[in-house]
């Protein structure tokens, strides 16, 4: 039996939907744009490019077809000019609200800017779509939204206080999603992520995420940094997995919106167990890359020490079935890394 996912694809192909994708140049808006032009969709793409990159779209185009790549637009524009928000969302079915200043130590270095992009940014997005009566807007909301709550696995009815500037603009996106769906009938999806990794993320940069980050260093031969003891863990999500919620939340019925899902797997990963399952499959191609050992220092500021999803209510009210654990995930995205930084 086709799962629901396998259904939405069926269902695109026949009927093709246009799509506005912001933070299209960015790792997860990079791969969404991917599956939707191979599935034929009309996408329109925004994108300021402060931390999305030109070479992401222009591989796009080498794994679609040159069909499939005439139906992409790109609009360079900036979520924080309501103007530019108009413009995208002009004729469009369904958003992908991608575009946002990600990173805990980047939004405790400079919380203005974060607040600008994740919060006017946000409501400038919201309003254009509301206003250009999308029929649906799914936004990218994010675990760190659970704080200092300390029950796992995280349930989306539970959270606690946010520890970072970065995580206080998630809270507050959540906020503004519920008053618009009750002031202006206006319904949104929040789609919380955990740890999502894949090809295309940035290993460069002070604020890159730590899988594509030791990949890098690895490979390079340098020093792999863990923070704290290693005993912290993630539930780490492959972005196919992400993906397919996206669709799923996009194409959902009414009474699966105005709601958060969390975007995981449903298990745990020490950084230590990680370091180690990086390091075991790099070095079948890389034998030196066994004798590397790990740097600990300090834990960082900001970081929850563990972090699990409980994906139930994803998969009883949207037919998520993630189809990729860590394992199965690092195994796709490795020879990716190993071709791109060789």
């Amino acid at each position: 039996m086709a799962t629901q996912y396998e259904n939405i694809q069926t269902q695109l192909r026949e009927k093709p939907k246009k799509w506005l994708i912001t933070g299209v140049a960015g790792f997860i808006g990079s791969n969404l744009l991917e599956t939707l032009l191979k599935l034929n969709q009309t996408v329109i793409g925004l994108d300021n490019f402060v931390t999305g990159h030109q070479h992401n779209l222009d591989e796009v185009k080498t794994e679609v077809s040159a069909e499939q790549w005439q139906r992409f637009t790109m609009i360079t524009g900036d979520i924080c000019n309501l103007e530019d928000c108009k413009q995208a969302t002009q004729g469009v079915d369904y958003v992908l609200h991608q575009a946002a200043l990600g990173s805990v130590p980047r939004s405790i270095e400079d919380p203005i800017r974060t607040n600008e992009a994740n919060i006017n940014g946000f409501l400038n997005m919201l309003i254009a779509a509301r206003d250009a009566n999308v029929s649906s807007f799914t936004y990218a909301a994010s675990s760190s939204t659970y704080g200092d709550h300390p029950a796992l696995p995280k349930i989306e009815e539970n959270i606690g206080k946010p520890l970072s500037p970065y995580a206080v603009t998630k809270v507050v996106n959540e906020l503004y999603a519920d008053v618009f769906a009750k002031t202006y009938n206006f319904k949104t999806i929040g789609l919380r992520y955990f740890n999502i990794f894949g090809k295309r993320q940035d290993p460069n940069g002070a604020y890159a995420a730590v899988i594509p980050k030791w990949v890098s260093a690895m490979l390079r031969n340098d020093a792999v940094y863990i923070n704290g003891d290693g005993e912290t863990s993630r539930d780490f999500c492959f972005i196919e997995n992400a993906i397919q919620m996206n669709l799923l939340a996009a194409t959902a019925h009414d009474d699966g919106k105005n709601e958060v899902y969390n975007v995981a797997v449903g298990d745990r990963t020490t950084l230590n167990h990680l370091f180690n399952a990086i390091q075991e499959a790099l070095a079948e191609n890389t034998p030196e890359i066994h004798t590397l050992k790990p740097v600990y220092r300090d834990f960082r500021a900001g970081d929850v020490r563990h972090s699990q999803a409980d994906i139930n209510k994803a998969e009883n009210k949207l037919g998520y079935t993630p189809a990729y654990n860590i394992d199965q995930g690092l195994k796709q995205t490795l020879p990716w890394y190993q071709q791109h930084l060789a």
